[in-house]
């Protein structure tokens, strides 16, 4: 750590930051604006002290804007969860009241104290990579509204309306059978021909989003897509998202992540787990899609469902435990990237560089093991004592 630690709490159009040394002494400080101006004075006044560190509240967030003009401009940053920070101001003013100076100097301690706080780096291929799958997901959600209006103007229009999965030319061959003479089904005949064309704009835009990142990932060296279950979009959420592998300790760690591992409730003697509903949903959502395609095929996958199956687990608790099984799978295969790429010329550019703020840091806890097998249910321990 350097002398002084410049903690920041980051909005829009402002900044605050408060400068602290390494035993807590505040410094300086102040509230900057986040334009050209306020920018250069918030820079000058924190290069008074040769050997600094700024830590930023929230790169992944509304600190990202920030973070990366410090960075271009030479300057270390730190990566603080807000999260860690909360904690900090909870314990040192006894309460949650939230003020910019008290965020400022709640992030400097937190970074000043806390291990494992990242380093923000210069965007690269994953931030790309991130951008394009957003855009991506934005896309499908389009196209889902969209149907879901066209049904329900056709089934208004048509006996019985149309079947759920529906192209833009069924849909337009369907209008076409429809010759309403009233003022109400011309209007609806007319509103649902032009959210057809829409949905025609958006299927051409989502195949040319799929096709750039398919070449994206293939350029990247990822070996990905080679897994089951997994296609362009899942792919690059997986590099985009994760970034460097490495920074999870073991596979246990990246399953308690991306909220794959099951959560310890035990209590007394009974040991139990339940259903994590944290982590990183996004990554979640990629290995469940990875294990209904799996169970869809003649797979590894699908025999490892029917074993648990054959456990006395239930469907739910088998796809659970498949979904475990497939974060252990993707993670071997992101460090053989990363091995693969440092051993030979070329492979996966972004495996080796660090994540500039894919997501919050990953912390370690109770869940990270590797999959419990059955629990065991033991009785309670009889009263002795008992009439």
């Amino acid at each position: 750590m350097g002398n002084v630690i410049i903690g920041m709490d980051p909005h829009k159009r402002s900044a605050t930051i408060e400068i602290i040394d390494d035993g807590e002494t505040v410094l300086a400080g102040g509230r900057f604006d986040t334009g050209r101006d306020g920018y250069r004075a918030m820079l000058a006044l924190g290069r008074r002290h040769p050997q600094r560190i700024w830590a930023v509240e929230g790169c992944y967030g509304i600190g990202r804007h920030i973070a990366q003009r410090l960075v271009a401009d030479g300057e270390t940053v730190l990566d603080v969860p807000p999260k860690l920070s909360a904690r900090v101001r909870v314990f040192a003013t006894g309460q949650g009241r939230k003020s910019d100076p008290v965020d400022a100097h709640s992030v400097a301690v937190a970074a000043l104290r806390a291990k494992g706080v990242r380093q923000v780096a210069v965007d690269d291929e994953t931030v790309a990579l991130r951008l394009l799958v957003d855009r991506r997901d934005e896309l499908g959600r389009t196209r889902t509204d969209l149907l879901n209006r066209i049904h329900k103007l056709l089934l208004e229009l048509l006996p019985g309306g149309a079947k759920t999965f529906l192209s833009a030319d069924q849909a337009r061959a369907l209008l076409a059978t429809i010759r309403p003479r009233d003022l109400v089904g011309r209007t609806r005949r007319r509103l649902a021909s032009e959210l057809i064309a829409e949905l025609v704009g958006v299927d051409k835009k989502i195949k040319t989003a799929k096709k750039e990142l398919a070449e994206l990932v293939t350029a990247s060296g990822s070996s990905l897509q080679d897994l089951n279950g997994i296609g362009p979009s899942g792919a690059a959420r997986l590099i985009g998202d994760i970034g460097d592998i490495r920074r999870f300790t073991s596979r246990g760690h990246f399953a308690s992540w991306n909220g794959t591992a099951p959560l310890d409730a035990s209590s007394g003697d009974q040991q139990r787990h339940r259903l994590s509903r944290a982590g990183n949903r996004r990554i979640n959502r990629v290995l469940h899609i990875m294990a209904i395609v799996q169970l869809r095929h003649d797979t590894p996958g699908r025999a490892y469902y029917r074993r648990r199956l054959a456990d006395g687990k239930t469907a739910m608790e088998a796809i659970r435990a498949l979904k475990r099984r497939l974060s252990d799978v993707v993670y071997r295969h992101m460090l053989r990237d990363i091995h693969r790429s440092q051993t030979s010329p070329g492979g996966q550019p972004g495996a080796t560089l660090r994540s500039s703020a894919a997501d919050p840091n990953p912390e370690v806890n109770t869940s990270e093991q590797s999959q419990p097998g059955p629990a065991n249910h033991h009785p309670k321990t009889p009263n002795t004592h008992a009439a």
